[in-house]
Protein backbone atom coordinates (compact mmCIF):
# COMPACT_ATOMS: atom_id res chain seq x y z
CA UNK A 1 0.00 0.00 0.00
CA UNK A 2 1.13 3.42 -1.10
CA UNK A 3 0.29 6.88 0.47
CA UNK A 4 0.39 9.53 -2.34
CA UNK A 5 0.63 13.10 -2.35
CA UNK A 6 -0.53 15.97 -5.20
CA UNK A 7 -0.83 19.84 -5.07
CA UNK A 8 -1.40 22.68 -7.54
CA UNK A 9 -3.71 20.98 -9.47
CA UNK A 10 -5.29 24.40 -10.05
CA UNK A 11 -8.65 22.99 -11.15
CA UNK A 12 -10.29 25.74 -13.20
CA UNK A 13 -7.85 28.01 -14.06
CA UNK A 14 -8.14 28.21 -17.82
CA UNK A 15 -4.90 30.97 -18.06
CA UNK A 16 -3.04 27.61 -18.95
CA UNK A 17 -3.79 24.92 -21.33
CA UNK A 18 -7.34 23.09 -21.04
CA UNK A 19 -9.15 23.05 -17.85
CA UNK A 20 -11.75 20.68 -18.67
CA UNK A 21 -8.73 18.49 -19.96
CA UNK A 22 -6.85 19.28 -16.35
CA UNK A 23 -9.53 18.02 -14.09
CA UNK A 24 -10.18 15.17 -16.16
CA UNK A 25 -6.44 13.58 -16.55
CA UNK A 26 -6.38 14.72 -12.60
CA UNK A 27 -9.67 12.25 -12.03
CA UNK A 28 -7.37 9.61 -13.96
CA UNK A 29 -4.82 9.70 -11.68
CA UNK A 30 -7.27 9.28 -8.51
CA UNK A 31 -9.22 6.58 -10.43
CA UNK A 32 -5.74 4.74 -11.23
CA UNK A 33 -4.36 5.00 -7.02
CA UNK A 34 -7.57 3.67 -6.00
CA UNK A 35 -6.19 0.30 -5.93
CA UNK A 36 -3.19 0.30 -3.63
CA UNK A 37 -3.65 3.59 -2.20
CA UNK A 38 -2.82 3.44 1.81
CA UNK A 39 -3.89 7.54 2.08
CA UNK A 40 -3.94 10.54 -0.07
CA UNK A 41 -2.77 13.72 0.62
CA UNK A 42 -3.36 16.65 -1.26
CA UNK A 43 -1.77 19.71 -0.10
CA UNK A 44 -3.47 22.78 -1.60
CA UNK A 45 -4.23 24.54 -4.50
CA UNK A 46 -6.13 21.79 -6.05
CA UNK A 47 -8.52 24.22 -7.02
CA UNK A 48 -7.78 27.94 -8.60
CA UNK A 49 -10.47 29.32 -6.48
CA UNK A 50 -12.69 28.18 -4.17
CA UNK A 51 -15.14 30.14 -1.86
CA UNK A 52 -18.02 28.49 0.15
CA UNK A 53 -21.07 30.70 0.29
CA UNK A 54 -24.08 29.93 2.87
CA UNK A 55 -26.21 28.75 0.33
CA UNK A 56 -23.80 28.13 -2.87
CA UNK A 57 -20.56 26.38 -3.78
CA UNK A 58 -18.67 27.17 -7.33
CA UNK A 59 -19.65 25.80 -10.24
CA UNK A 60 -18.17 23.15 -11.69
CA UNK A 61 -15.53 20.31 -10.54
CA UNK A 62 -18.14 17.38 -10.02
CA UNK A 63 -15.83 15.00 -11.65
CA UNK A 64 -13.15 15.78 -8.94
CA UNK A 65 -15.56 15.93 -5.93
CA UNK A 66 -17.06 12.92 -7.06
CA UNK A 67 -14.16 11.07 -7.12
CA UNK A 68 -13.06 12.18 -3.79
CA UNK A 69 -15.95 11.11 -2.43
CA UNK A 70 -15.74 7.95 -3.74
CA UNK A 71 -12.45 7.52 -2.10
CA UNK A 72 -13.81 8.48 1.34
CA UNK A 73 -16.38 6.39 0.96
CA UNK A 74 -14.14 3.26 -0.11
CA UNK A 75 -12.38 4.15 3.04
CA UNK A 76 -9.58 6.12 2.01
CA UNK A 77 -8.27 8.78 3.79
CA UNK A 78 -7.96 11.86 1.68
CA UNK A 79 -6.20 14.65 3.44
CA UNK A 80 -7.05 18.24 2.29
CA UNK A 81 -5.18 21.25 2.88
CA UNK A 82 -6.28 24.43 1.52
CA UNK A 83 -3.45 26.63 -0.28
CA UNK A 84 -3.51 30.39 -1.39
CA UNK A 85 -5.52 29.90 -3.74
CA UNK A 86 -8.50 27.60 -2.13
CA UNK A 87 -8.23 28.90 0.98
CA UNK A 88 -11.92 29.60 2.03
CA UNK A 89 -12.67 26.09 2.16
CA UNK A 90 -15.17 25.77 5.50
CA UNK A 91 -17.58 22.44 5.97
CA UNK A 92 -19.23 21.90 2.41
CA UNK A 93 -16.08 19.39 1.11
CA UNK A 94 -15.65 17.53 4.19
CA UNK A 95 -19.96 17.16 4.83
CA UNK A 96 -20.16 16.30 0.71
CA UNK A 97 -17.00 14.46 -0.38
CA UNK A 98 -15.77 12.87 3.17
CA UNK A 99 -11.96 14.64 2.93
CA UNK A 100 -10.27 15.45 5.94
CA UNK A 101 -9.49 19.38 5.96
CA UNK A 102 -6.45 20.52 7.76
CA UNK A 103 -6.13 24.15 8.06
CA UNK A 104 -2.37 23.78 9.45
CA UNK A 105 0.83 22.26 9.10
CA UNK A 106 0.24 18.49 9.64
CA UNK A 107 2.54 16.14 11.50
CA UNK A 108 1.79 12.67 11.03
CA UNK A 109 3.46 9.03 11.10
CA UNK A 110 2.82 7.03 8.20
CA UNK A 111 4.98 3.80 8.54
CA UNK A 112 7.90 3.80 10.67
CA UNK A 113 8.33 7.38 9.41
CA UNK A 114 7.20 10.74 10.72
CA UNK A 115 5.76 14.18 7.59
CA UNK A 116 5.74 17.15 8.08
CA UNK A 117 3.21 18.30 5.73
CA UNK A 118 1.83 21.80 4.94
CA UNK A 119 1.12 23.52 1.13
CA UNK A 120 4.17 25.38 2.01
CA UNK A 121 3.41 28.97 1.00
CA UNK A 122 3.41 29.99 4.49
CA UNK A 123 6.45 27.98 5.97
CA UNK A 124 9.69 29.83 6.43
CA UNK A 125 10.70 33.52 5.47
CA UNK A 126 8.23 35.45 3.44
CA UNK A 127 7.97 39.08 2.32
CA UNK A 128 6.02 41.26 4.31
CA UNK A 129 3.67 42.12 1.46
CA UNK A 130 2.59 38.38 1.07
CA UNK A 131 2.50 38.15 5.09
CA UNK A 132 -0.46 41.23 5.05
CA UNK A 133 -2.30 40.00 2.00
CA UNK A 134 -2.37 36.53 3.56
CA UNK A 135 -3.73 38.24 6.58
CA UNK A 136 -6.52 39.89 5.03
CA UNK A 137 -7.41 36.91 3.06
CA UNK A 138 -7.62 34.77 6.73
CA UNK A 139 -9.70 37.89 8.32
CA UNK A 140 -12.85 37.07 9.34
CA UNK A 141 -14.61 40.13 8.36
CA UNK A 142 -12.78 40.46 5.04
CA UNK A 143 -14.51 37.14 4.54
CA UNK A 144 -17.62 38.04 5.71
CA UNK A 145 -17.45 41.48 3.56
CA UNK A 146 -16.58 39.10 0.74
CA UNK A 147 -18.96 36.87 0.88
CA UNK A 148 -21.95 39.36 1.17
CA UNK A 149 -21.09 40.42 -2.64
CA UNK A 150 -23.49 38.02 -4.80
CA UNK A 151 -21.18 35.08 -6.22
CA UNK A 152 -22.07 36.35 -9.78
CA UNK A 153 -19.38 39.23 -9.31
CA UNK A 154 -17.45 37.67 -6.22
CA UNK A 155 -16.17 34.46 -8.16
CA UNK A 156 -15.62 36.15 -11.26
CA UNK A 157 -13.40 38.86 -9.59
CA UNK A 158 -11.25 36.05 -8.49
CA UNK A 159 -10.74 34.32 -11.63
CA UNK A 160 -9.79 37.83 -13.01
CA UNK A 161 -7.59 38.34 -10.58
CA UNK A 162 -6.01 35.03 -10.46
CA UNK A 163 -5.57 34.31 -14.52
CA UNK A 164 -3.72 37.95 -14.07
CA UNK A 165 -1.41 36.62 -11.35
CA UNK A 166 -0.63 33.02 -13.44
CA UNK A 167 0.03 35.07 -16.57
CA UNK A 168 2.30 37.64 -14.83
CA UNK A 169 4.61 35.35 -12.84
CA UNK A 170 4.52 32.23 -15.15
CA UNK A 171 3.82 28.98 -14.17
CA UNK A 172 7.18 27.57 -11.38
CA UNK A 173 9.29 29.70 -8.93
CA UNK A 174 12.78 28.89 -8.98
CA UNK A 175 14.29 26.51 -6.42
CA UNK A 176 17.17 28.60 -4.90
CA UNK A 177 18.94 25.12 -3.84
CA UNK A 178 19.94 25.84 0.10
CA UNK A 179 19.41 29.12 0.32
CA UNK A 180 15.88 28.41 -0.02
CA UNK A 181 13.47 29.73 3.08
CA UNK A 182 11.79 26.54 2.99
CA UNK A 183 15.41 24.95 2.92
CA UNK A 184 16.21 26.86 6.06
CA UNK A 185 13.05 26.14 7.96
CA UNK A 186 13.30 22.59 7.06
CA UNK A 187 16.85 22.31 8.50
CA UNK A 188 15.95 23.92 11.45
CA UNK A 189 13.14 22.34 12.41
CA UNK A 190 14.41 18.60 12.28
CA UNK A 191 17.37 19.64 14.92
CA UNK A 192 14.32 19.56 17.73
CA UNK A 193 12.19 17.06 15.73
CA UNK A 194 12.32 13.72 14.48
CA UNK A 195 10.78 14.28 11.14
CA UNK A 196 11.99 12.28 8.32
CA UNK A 197 10.32 13.87 5.46
CA UNK A 198 8.96 17.52 4.79
CA UNK A 199 6.75 18.00 2.02
CA UNK A 200 5.50 20.69 0.41
CA UNK A 201 3.48 22.33 -2.49
CA UNK A 202 2.70 25.70 -3.77
CA UNK A 203 6.34 26.76 -5.44
CA UNK A 204 5.44 24.01 -8.78
CA UNK A 205 8.68 22.76 -8.93
CA UNK A 206 9.37 19.32 -8.35
CA UNK A 207 12.65 18.82 -6.00
CA UNK A 208 14.13 16.47 -3.48
CA UNK A 209 16.53 18.39 -0.94
CA UNK A 210 18.13 16.93 1.55
CA UNK A 211 16.84 18.85 5.64
CA UNK A 212 19.42 18.27 7.71
CA UNK A 213 21.20 14.62 8.98
CA UNK A 214 18.14 12.61 8.75
CA UNK A 215 15.23 14.42 6.78
CA UNK A 216 14.50 14.75 3.28
CA UNK A 217 12.57 18.18 1.43
CA UNK A 218 10.08 16.92 -1.29
CA UNK A 219 8.92 19.84 -3.28
CA UNK A 220 5.74 18.68 -5.38
CA UNK A 221 5.37 19.78 -8.79
CA UNK A 222 2.29 20.80 -10.60
CA UNK A 223 -0.57 19.98 -13.31
CA UNK A 224 -0.71 22.85 -15.25
CA UNK A 225 1.80 20.94 -17.45
CA UNK A 226 3.96 19.47 -15.90
CA UNK A 227 1.35 16.63 -13.67
CA UNK A 228 3.73 15.44 -10.92
CA UNK A 229 2.91 13.95 -7.76
CA UNK A 230 4.85 12.00 -4.70
CA UNK A 231 4.69 8.29 -3.77
CA UNK A 232 5.47 6.78 -0.34
CA UNK A 233 5.70 3.10 -0.03
CA UNK A 234 6.63 2.68 3.33
CA UNK A 235 10.32 2.90 2.74
CA UNK A 236 11.17 6.13 0.71
CA UNK A 237 9.56 9.34 -0.94
CA UNK A 238 9.46 9.24 -4.55
CA UNK A 239 8.99 12.10 -7.14
CA UNK A 240 6.78 11.06 -10.24
CA UNK A 241 5.06 11.79 -13.26
CA UNK A 242 1.40 11.03 -14.51
CA UNK A 243 1.38 10.81 -18.17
Amino acid sequence: MNYYFAADTHLGLSAVGDARAREQHFVRWLDTIKNDAAGVFLLGDIFDFWCEYKTAVPRGFTRTLGKLAELSDNGIPVHFFPGNHDLWIFDYLPAETGVIVHHAPLEITLGQQNFYLAHGDFTGQLAKGYRRLRWVFTNRVFQKCFLAIHPRWGVAFAHRWSRHSRLSKGIAIPFKSGEEPIVRFAEQYSRSHPVHHFIFGHFHTPVQWPAGEQAQLTILGEWLQGCEYAVFDGEKVTLEKWK
